[in-house]
């Protein structure tokens, strides 16, 4: 499963397009380039979805949380697809990733509702097994997307390689470097959420062959600003030499005044991934830049799942978007429509079919 940056960033060259953030238009998002992992190796193919479903099929979403316009960009992918395609959809957000116990009780809530199908964004694959076996058992259809969902029986699962990502980046800041001594310390999100190891992971496999950079320590927590904010005062104070801070998008929007406040403006900024304050703060030049999964996209294509499975029509059982390092040089060839939300889009909750 593991690819070459290179190949990488040639692939997601096919997600480069004219549309711009905000665009209007529902046709601008297809054909675009997908991993399809079907048959045990990795195959890249145009993907487009159906022109519209045979029916106002009832969609149950859960979302881990929507604190941030990450999720919120996911959130904005679901509605525009459900209304694109004619479909009822239901969404539930859990308030954290500490908050296992209330995405069981949603879970539940979406088996015993009058739902035909359910998307989720879990928050643990292992806390979820059991209810995905319960659910897919019983005849309903479950669409894992986003987060990592490796084993559970799903019965289709979207998400990108996180260790990619995590190498990206990785391989971005050691390049920015330039052969320049840079100590790091990583916020890589919550312990036990899957993808926040595996951004780890690959953002480690990249430091390990350059003499120049060191990682100095990993600090896990819930991927809210204030957690975040928090450890990361904490390892100004216990690591004086550290002039790099990389991880989940809300450590980097916290470490912009954290090292301001600090007195270490000098210290470099990085986000494993991406939301409107990372774009921001990159045009800004407060952080060098951010790799994307795609998440609008990746909304789009759990909903277009879901429907082909309920129509029984062929679906990709094993997705991956094809993710992309974006810094200010690269973000003209981003569809970035396909990454975030439009500034003025608010979290919905609910679509109804007309």
């Amino acid at each position: 499963m593991r690819r070459t940056l290179l190949g990488l960033a040639l692939a997601a060259m096919g997600m480069a397009g004219s549309a711009q953030i905000g665009s209007a238009q529902a046709a601008d998002w297809w054909p675009v380039k997908v991993y399809n992992l079907d048959s045990g190796k990795s195959v890249t193919e145009d993907y487009t979805p159906l022109p519209k479903a045979a029916k106002a099929w009832n969609l149950c979403v859960l979302f881990p949380h929507m604190k941030d316009t990450f999720w919120v960009a996911v959130d904005y992918g679901i509605i525009e697809e459900a209304k694109r395609m004619g479909v009822n959809m239901t969404l539930y957000e859990a308030g954290g990733y500490e908050n296992l116990p209330k995405q069981l009780s949603q879970f539940d809530d979406c088996m015993a509702g009058n739902f035909d199908a359910i998307i989720v964004g879990a928050i643990s694959e292992a806390g979820l097994a059991k209810k995905i076996k319960e659910a897919t058992g019983a005849g309903k259809p479950v669409i894992s997307t986003v987060n990592p969902v490796a084993k559970a029986a799903t019965t289709a699962k979207l998400f990108v390689d996180f260790t990619v990502m995590g190498e990206q980046t990785g391989t971005f800041l050691v390049d920015y470097l330039k052969g320049k001594p840079g100590q790091a310390v990583a916020f890589p999100g919550p312990a036990g959420s899957g993808w926040a190891e595996q951004f780890d992971d690959g953002f480690k496999n990249a430091l390990k062959p350059a003499a120049n950079a060191k990682l100095l320590g990993e600090k896990f927590g819930d991927s809210g600003v204030a957690v975040q904010l928090a450890l990361i005062q904490n390892a100004l104070q216990a690591y004086p030499e550290m002039n790099i801070i990389w991880g989940c998008a809300p450590a980097a929007e916290a470490a912009i005044g954290a090292v301001r406040q600090a007195g270490r403006p000098d210290t470099l900024i990085l986000s494993s991934y991406e939301n409107q304050a990372m774009l921001d703060a990159m045009n800004k030049g407060e952080i060098l830049g951010f790799a994307t999964q795609y998440p609008v996209l990746e909304g789009r294509i759990a909903i277009d799942t879901a429907v082909r499975i309920l129509e029984q029509k062929p679906f990709i059982k094993y997705a991956q978007t094809i993710p992309s390092m974006i810094s200010k040089q690269d973000l003209a060839k981003i569809n970035m429509s396909l990454v975030l939300a439009p500034a003025d889009f608010k979290a919905e909750y609910a679509v109804k079919a007309p």
